[in-house]
């Protein structure tokens, strides 16, 4: 199987700063199309698989309408590809790779602070993977190094093309177990 015949897994918890987070929860999840993923929620965090192109689809489209609501709200996402346990997921990899979701001129504009990480945990040069990738988000969002990750600060819209791009090209350039974590900070008060 090649990297693009495997599906890419997103294990997400979204979490809004509100006594409503319930409603805030529910109501993203029912506005965001996931005809094209395979997704279970439990009590601890949601799962998504499918193609990367989907998976990535869907968990940008639910930080855009949690982030519509106003509230201050993180997500927290481990994005893998190379991992066992995909067998019920086989049927969403033949879908078609239109996005099944729109953005208008506001949502291109919400603003988003995160760090991620990323682990080609199979890439021989995975140091210098890990460098270009960086650099490749400078052309998406604003970029600065921080203990432990990667800190990403710009448009919402822009942020999640370029998450998609890295893990992507991450995949592209050889590795078979791609892991990247992420964590999105919307609507927060600390940004003013």
């Amino acid at each position: 199987m090649t990297n693009y015949e495997r599906p890419v897994n997103a294990d997400f918890t979204l979490s809004p700063m509100s006594d409503d987070f319930i409603e805030v929860i529910l109501g993203t999840l029912e506005k965001t199309n996931t005809s094209k993923v395979w997704m279970e929620t439990d009590d601890v965090s949601t799962v998504v698989r499918g193609k990367a192109v989907h998976v990535f689809d869907v968990t940008k489209a639910i930080c855009v309408y949690a982030a519509r609501t106003g509230k201050h709200v993180s997500f927290q996402a481990t994005y893998s590809l190379g991992c066992p346990g995909n067998e019920e997921t086989e049927a969403f990899l033949s879908m078609n790779d239109t996005s099944e979701h729109t953005y208008t001129a506001e949502d291109e504009k919400m603003y988003a602070a995160a760090k991620f990480s990323l682990y080609p945990i199979d890439a021989e040069n995975f140091l210098e993977t890990i460098l270009d990738q960086v650099e490749k988000m400078k052309t998406y969002v604003k970029v600065s190094r921080v203990p432990t990750a990667t800190k990403l600060e710009g448009s919402l819209t822009a942020m999640f093309n370029g998450l998609e791009e890295v893990f992507t090209a991450t995949v592209d350039g050889g590795a078979n177990h791609v892991v990247m974590v992420v964590s999105v900070s919307m609507n927060s008060p600390s940004h003013q």
